[in-house]
């Protein structure tokens, strides 16, 4: 079991006399590059995160046929064209996870074909009345995250990529934005052409950051120093983090440092000076600290923060600037082969698992689950099914599962037919993975933010 390593603050008494007999040469400055210390906790989330995208991006080209069945040839094609994937490398994909995915052949044609299985789909419907169910709390986030642009304004598109990841439907420019004038406005941009969302009331209510809620709730339950704990976060280093003396004061001291709040209209203050500055950096890790709380997992990729950099104030090589806030956030490179970075917000997980989860979050888990549920138990599954059937055989009870329709009582050859107008896809019925250009797209172009 992985040990986290917390980092405690002793009386200031202690501090001041070690600052007294310090070497002059020693810095109690945060250092502005620090190397990554992996936490597998974090990386092992990831891998499993990394199969579940991969299978929702199989989920949607089959949902986008008729009848929710497609031949594994037709499947094989479109995995090539949309996913880039070689020949038969999305079969050997689908058959990892039986759980998920079900070929059986068709009873006329005597060819493969490829669906959900029932406790795929009752996964899909679970997440499916959980992200309608927090609508209202997802017009929230968007508020408030609206709130913490500069204009209070965002373009469409960067808030399209990341929907998912503030629990918003695919339709949310409909549903959530259209739907509540009272609190969006939707406009074209003369200058640019795009559409931007603008937050139409700002309210002081919204305006507190999930940072001061745990401050306050640290207060009273411990009984913190005020004063220690005004402007501090919670700190929470990973396991193999080296901690030295002098680092340690680093932190101390900006704990105590002030900033304004990422809330906070900063447009009338002269931001020149040292002071200022050092305030904007620890605002901006304020920032990024409510972003990501804002997000129903608590975790967004690297690249989808980067595009929200110029409104909010972000610096521009995000990764080195919170890699020196190790404590606070973890980068995780895996998922997509190095390509994108996955920041967690440390001290909302424990032991790889939320701990105040949610039902969107526990519906998307549930698709893990199934990931990893072993191949085997899938036979034991099928063998139950047949037995309360009355012992038919596995195949013909696969069969006769796969086409149940309101028409029962037709005969198998009428059944194939009308199987056969649903089967049957045009070329013009191709599959375009949104998802793809969430990532790859946003990962071309949001690099640059994080590597200049």
């Amino acid at each position: 079991m992985w040990k986290h390593k917390t980092l405690t603050f002793k009386p200031n008494s202690l501090f001041h006399s070690i600052l007294q007999t310090r070497p002059k040469s020693q810095s109690t400055s945060i250092p502005k590059k620090l190397q990554r210390v992996r936490d597998h906790g974090y990386d092992n989330y990831m891998e499993v995160e990394k199969k579940t995208r991969k299978v929702l991006k199989f989920q949607a080209l089959i949902l986008s046929h008729p009848s929710s069945i497609v031949s594994v040839s037709r499947l094989e094609a479109l995995a090539q064209r949309g996913l880039g994937l070689k020949q038969l490398e999305a079969g050997r994909f689908i058959l990892k996870f039986p759980h998920v995915f079900e070929i059986f052949e068709h009873p006329v044609q005597r060819i493969l074909y490829c669906r959900l299985t029932r406790k795929a789909q009752l996964q899909i419907d679970q997440e499916n009345q959980a992200l309608l169910a927090q609508v209202p709390d997802a017009v929230t986030r968007l508020r408030k995250l609206l709130m913490l642009s500069n204009t209070g304004r965002l373009p469409l598109e960067h808030v399209r990529i990341a929907r998912r990841d503030f629990g918003l439907p695919d339709d949310f420019e409909f549903s959530v934005i259209l739907k509540y004038p009272e609190f969006f406005r939707l406009f074209d941009a003369k200058e640019s052409r795009s559409k931007y969302i603008e937050v139409v009331d700002r309210d002081k209510k919204l305006a507190v950051c999930a940072i001061e809620r745990l401050r306050e709730k640290e207060y009273r339950e411990k009984g913190i120093d005020a004063e220690n704990i005004r402007f501090s976060f919670i700190v929470n280093f990973p396991p193999g983090f080296k901690i030295g003396k002098y680092y340690k004061i680093a932190v101390w001291k900006w704990q105590r440092l002030p900033y304004w709040s990422p809330y906070d209209n900063i447009s009338g203050y002269d931001l020149r000076s040292l002071e200022a500055q050092k305030r904007m950096e620890k605002r901006a890790v304020a920032m990024v600290h409510e972003l990501v709380s804002l997000t129903v997992e608590k975790k967004i990729t690297l690249e989808r923060i980067a595009h929200f950099r110029l409104p909010m104030d972000l610096p521009k090589k995000l990764k080195d600037f919170l890699l020196q806030h190790q404590g606070i956030f973890y980068i995780s490179t895996r998922g997509n082969h190095g390509k994108l970075h996955t920041v967690f917000l440390r001290e909302a997980y424990k032991k790889g698992e939320l701990i105040e989860p949610n039902a969107l979050y526990l519906a998307r888990r549930k698709l893990a689950e199934l990931v990893l549920l072993s191949p085997r138990k899938v036979n034991v599954d099928r063998e139950l099914v047949s037995y309360r059937r009355g012992g038919e055989t596995e195949e013909m009870g696969n069969v006769s599962r796969a086409f149940e329709t309101e028409e029962n009582n037709r005969q198998d050859a009428e059944r194939g037919e009308k199987l056969q107008s649903d089967f049957d896809c045009d070329d013009d019925c191709d599959y375009t993975d949104e998802d793809d250009d969430s990532e790859e797209v946003e990962g071309a172009g949001a690099t640059r933010a994080l590597s200049d």
